[in-house]
């Protein structure tokens, strides 16, 4: 810590880290543990980002991550979906269908940013917005093979009328972007995926976490 910074804000950030890193919560005891400060400070931090949305505390007395994070994250969704849509539209040209940048927000799978390919007599209407769990779709399945395997190769997902009659996808996880939890990904109108769509779709993911690195 410097004079020009300020303790208490260095430990609230702290807080929400350790919570951001956890899917159980944490206890006041273990926070106390963790910062290395007494309960009654812990205690206090807590109150504070309770009231700002930040935190929660479930009925067990386990503080979690609370939805106000979400709603400073969706300020976040320009800046990504504008660093992204270089890849996109390469992708979605290069394939002819509909190229898709999809985030994680709460329990669902959110569109951030579509590019629809230009020289295609029809494609799949996508829009930015939409939204499908995350055990549905392309986009929403890769993030999950992200997480149950974190330290895998590179992979591809692909579905076939999870969200849409008739519609494919394909999609690969965002891997090694701190922060942010995603997937890239297409969807056509087709019975199958062609064979070259998959490692095209790992490419543009990996050209989407260089871009917001």
């Amino acid at each position: 810590m410097t004079a020009e910074t300020s303790q208490t804000l260095d430990r609230g950030l702290r807080v929400l880290k350790l919570l951001a890193d956890t899917d159980h919560g944490l206890t006041v005891t273990e926070l106390s543990t963790k910062l290395g400060v007494n309960r009654t400070v812990v205690y206090r931090l807590l109150a504070t980002l309770e009231q700002h949305a930040l935190v929660r505390r479930d009925l067990g007395g386990r503080a979690r991550v609370g939805l106000g994070v979400l709603r400073l994250g969706r300020q976040v969704h320009p800046l990504v979906r504008e660093a992204a849509l270089p890849a996109l539209r390469s992708l979605a040209e290069d394939i002819g269908a509909t190229a898709h940048l999809t985030l994680v927000d709460g329990s669902e799978a959110l569109a951030v940013a579509v590019v629809e390919p230009t020289w295609t007599d029809y494609h799949v209407a996508y829009r930015a917005g939409f939204r499908h769990p995350l055990d549905r779709g392309a986009a929403g399945r890769a993030i999950l093979s992200a997480r149950h395997s974190p330290s895998a190769e590179p992979g591809y997902t692909l579905t076939h009328g999870e969200l849409e009659a008739g519609a494919s996808g394909a999609a690969a996880p965002l891997l090694g972007v701190t922060g942010v939890e995603g997937s890239v990904g297409v969807v056509m109108l087709a019975d199958a995926v062609p064979e070259r769509v998959g490692p095209r779709v790992v490419d543009a993911a990996r050209e989407v976490a260089e871009a917001l690195r």
